[in-house]
């Protein structure tokens, strides 16, 4: 018998859930709240497409190349409307340094290691109606899922989906139960409820994060590649450039919990401009000649990492479910690994269920299989968040001093491998498989071989190394404040009040 799968939530997760399994055979309902996507291309949707369920749906988006390899090798057709539809590929040569470029001689891999860029809005659009097209797959907008049809015990038993739909409450039966509704999901509450035990661990990732669009002028290109970086962390603020679809770009800044004042001012579109224009490497961008914004400025808060785990032990606590995609494991959006998490896990999902038929066996090989595939990267991502609110915090420390073990390690980073990766075609495309997703992110530098190089640079020095580095990302703390009209002085007064309190 065909099994029957509701998936709830039409948003990445929900829709490469549905992807995933299409070519099983199962017979698969997508069920969202949110109405459907707008008639007409990219524009209409970024307008006027409303997605209560995405509060990050008009924040800047990418994915990666692990997630492209998944599109280019299952789903050919689909990269090429997402192509179609004015989504780039930013490919490994566009980020070359002119160090590189002297010796560059291309290698397979550097197909491999693009990046998909575009609005999210442009990217979910053409998803969902690829989606939409498959012959098993339906899914329905305008869906409330009230509950889960569930028999309580030790491990509960999920048979469906209680629904609303234009105030009328219908019970949905199903085989498999997938949770792709995001960070806002209840079902692990009322599992928990139902007598499941299901661990999680909750990290706050300390910023927040604020985009705003533009569109180039007619007849205006991007800048070109510069020394200034479109990318930098000041440590009080993280910055990006995002190319788009269709003429558009976006920039974000993620500004540390601690730096209210800023955090407070920046969602001002005159603030948010202003700070982009003492950033060097965004000045281009926003010359009023070659663009202009097409946006207010979307924040973001309440970040946090969370993992999740279903069956702790290695013992399924529920039969009959699964979750993907913020609903099993939440990371920090600075890093874009999101989408290509939800894809990964979906795909292991269909493995799992393709495997075995025994509902807890299906659940088990699930969780281990993506502790195993992803476990590394939020690790690396967590242990990224801690460095980086230590950081801001320090920064509003007067007087802090850093240990001489800390001044080691940003040497090693800063002199050793920025600037060996600056300088080394190798060592770029490996660190780029990390970053991508396409092997532990810590990996190459592990490597006898390239620690060797990155030691060899360091051992150079300064001097010699001068053209590899960048040059300053932006302006000090203080200087960027008082350009701002905001005192650099009241955050640090406020730590030190907090820190005394506590």
């Amino acid at each position: 018998m065909t099994e029957r799968v509701l998936v709830i939530g039409a948003g990445m997760a929900g829709l490469w859930t549905a992807l995933a399994l299409a070519p099983t055979g199962r017979q698969v309902t997508v069920l969202e709240r949110d109405p459907p996507p707008p008639v007409g291309g990219p524009d209409e949707a970024f307008e006027h497409w409303t997605r209560r369920g995405v509060g990050h749906l008009r924040h800047s988006h990418a994915f990666l190349a692990r997630l492209r390899l998944i599109i280019r090798d299952q789903h050919p057709q689909l990269l090429e409307e997402l192509l179609a539809a004015g989504c780039r590929d930013l490919g490994f040569e566009g980020g070359l340094t002119d160090i590189h470029k002297r010796d560059y001689t291309p290698a397979p891999i550097d197909a491999d290691l693009a990046v998909l860029t575009s609005r999210r809005t442009t990217l979910e659009l053409i998803l969902r109606r690829y989606v939409e097209r498959q012959p098993n797959i339906t899914v329905r907008s305008g869906v409330f899922a009230k509950g889960l049809m569930l028999t309580p015990g030790a491990v509960p038993v999920v048979a469906g989906v209680r629904i609303e739909t234009d105030g009328a409450v219908e019970e949905l039966a199903a085989d498999i139960v997938v949770d792709a509704a995001g960070r806002t999901s209840d079902s692990v509450e009322q599992l928990r409820a139902a007598g499941a035990g299901v661990p999680e661990e909750t990290e706050d990732c300390g910023i927040l994060y604020f985009t705003r669009h533009y569109r180039l002028r007619p007849g205006q290109a991007e800048p070109e590649r510069g020394k200034a970086p479109a990318t930098g962390d000041l440590e009080y603020l993280k910055f990006g450039v995002f190319p788009g679809d269709n003429g558009c770009f976006s920039i974000t800044l993620c500004v540390p919990q601690v730096e209210e004042e800023l955090r407070k001012k920046v969602v001002d579109p005159a603030v948010f401009d202003a700070a982009c224009g003492q950033l060097p490497g965004l000045t281009a961008w926003i010359e009023p000649a070659r663009s202009e914004p097409i946006s207010r400025v979307f924040g973001m808060g309440d970040l946090s990492s969370r993992w999740r785990d279903f069956a702790p032990n290695g013992r399924a606590a529920a039969l009959g479910f699964f979750a993907v995609g913020d609903s099993l494991v939440r990371s920090n959006p600075l890093y874009g690994r999101g989408c290509s998490f939800a894809a990964v896990e979906a795909h292991l999902l269909r493995d799992a269920l393709q495997m075995f038929a025994d509902p807890a066996a299906r659940l088990e090989a699930y969780q281990r299989r993506v502790g195993s595939e992803l476990r590394t990267f939020y690790d690396t991502m967590r242990d990224a968040d801690r460095s980086a609110i230590r950081r801001a915090r320090q920064a509003l420390t007067p007087g802090y001093q850093p240990s001489l073990r800390s001044r080691m390690r940003t040497a090693f980073l800063e002199d050793a491998v920025a600037i060996a990766v600056r300088s080394d075609v190798e060592l770029f495309r490996a660190a780029l498989r990390g970053f991508h997703m396409l092997e532990d992110p810590q990996a190459w530098l592990k490597r006898p071989k390239n620690i060797a190089k990155v030691l060899g640079y360091w051992a150079r020095g300064r001097q010699r190394n001068a053209e590899a580095y960048r040059p300053k990302a932006g302006p000090d703390r203080e200087e960027m404040l008082n350009g701002l009209g905001l005192s650099p002085d009241l955050d640090v007064q406020r730590l030190a009040q907090a820190d005394a309190g506590a």
